[in-house]
């Protein structure tokens, strides 16, 4: 199949000290640009961004702080969001969600992808199914894979190599299905979109 580069935002939400998800973001990442696609990740932690009180729309043109107005400007031009997360207390972490919440129309009509973790052996698998009823409701549903990364500290590697006797094969299927969601949605996107 002939692959056509998307361009893929990485969200990752952990300000946690030891930052293990930090191996899937590289390890999505390295195998997403040798399929040939640009990736931006973006990091809650560096981004920093307040505490949810105004969302990027409610700002007057013009006037967003700096970082918001960064981040909408990369969005304008995404075809798809990877979501890298971790679990907590069985479901998304603080910080993805605030990083998320500040934008809504800027995801509409893209898909998205879950990348979860965990350092035990489910994978995240809980933080997933939360993860899919909140992404369709911000426009970008999530692809029907996810990526599951069980013991991720041995799964994976501080550079994201694999270390693991499944994952690039797991991740063979998902990001397939990724890129199929992206190009299709792409091609609706330049027709229009119904609102």
């Amino acid at each position: 199949m002939a692959n056509k580069g998307l361009n893929i935002v990485i969200f990752y939400g952990s300000y946690r000290r030891d930052r293990n998800g930090i191996r899937a973001v590289k390890f999505v990442q390295n195998q997403l640009e040798a399929r040939g696609h640009t990736v931006t990740f973006v990091d809650a932690k560096e981004v920093d961004l307040p505490i949810l009180d105004r969302m990027y729309k409610e700002y007057p043109k013009g006037e967003a702080p700096e970082n918001l107005q960064k981040l909408a400007d990369l969005y304008a031009d995404t075809d798809a969001y990877v979501l890298v997360a971790g679990e907590y207390n069985h479901t998304i972490q603080p910080g993805l969600s605030n990083l998320v919440d500040h934008f809504l129309e800027e995801y509409g009509f893209r898909p998205s992808a879950v990348v979860a973790y965990s350092v035990g052996g489910f994978g995240g698998a809980r933080v997933a199914v939360h993860l899919r009823g909140y992404l369709a409701e911000l426009g970008m549903p999530a692809i029907p894979s996810a990526l599951h990364v069980s013991k991720i500290t041995q799964s994976l590697g501080e550079d994201g190599e694999d270390t693991s006797p499944y994952l690039t094969k797991a991740a063979s299927k998902f990001l397939d299905e990724l890129e199929w969601y992206g190009r299709a949605l792409k091609a609706e996107r330049a027709k229009g979109v119904p609102y």
